[in-house]
């Protein structure tokens, strides 16, 4: 984990490790961050009954930095290269076209893309990728985390359940975010 403290403008520097998956895609999904600021380390997870991957990749950065309570410098590690590019290159381009891509056609997620631009506002971001399921010590504690968060949305749901909201979610969502 990081180890540093402040940056020389007496900003706090935070290091962010995040994840998001799903058990099919769409499916039940989870997301998971760990946030080192200086020894102090917390750990966060979260899951719902019916979305996609990319969707929790989203989540995990937007929930990453909505807990953060003052413009920080962050070191954002990510295994979504989605997400990385998204956030780092191509969402300029979709505001400017009113969230349309290149293609003219909407873009996909555009509600989490539209909370992680307003969460990414205050903080100065280094994104870096990770390649997934290679080891890294904390991608791998988020991917665990993030699989505790899908085993309890399975248990506190029937499958029922699970497939009702998954047909609801298809049905809500099918155009814009898969």
């Amino acid at each position: 984990m990081g180890s540093g403290i402040q940056t020389d403008s007496g900003v706090k520097k935070v290091v962010i490790h995040s994840d998001g998956g799903c058990h099919g895609n769409p499916g039940p999904g989870g997301w998971a961050v760990v946030l080192a600021y200086g020894k102090h380390v917390r750990e966060l997870k979260g899951g719902v009954p019916a979305t996609t991957n990319n969707r929790m990749e989203l989540q995990a950065a937007i929930e990453a930095l909505r807990i953060l309570k003052e413009p920080c410098e962050i070191d954002f590690h990510i295994d979504s290269q989605y997400v990385r590019q998204g956030i780092s290159q191509w969402i300029a381009g979709w505001k400017r076209n009113g969230w349309r891509t290149s293609a003219k056609q909407p873009v996909k997620n555009a509600d989490l893309w539209r909370e992680l631009d307003a969460a990414t506002a205050h903080h100065k971001i280094h994104w870096h990728w990770v390649k997934g399921h290679a080891g890294h010590k904390d991608n791998e504690r988020c991917d665990e985390l993030a699989n505790e968060a899908i085993a309890a949305v399975k248990a506190s749901h029937t499958p029922q359940q699970l497939a009702a909201l998954l047909e609801e979610f298809k049905t809500e969502t099918e155009p814009h975010s898969l």
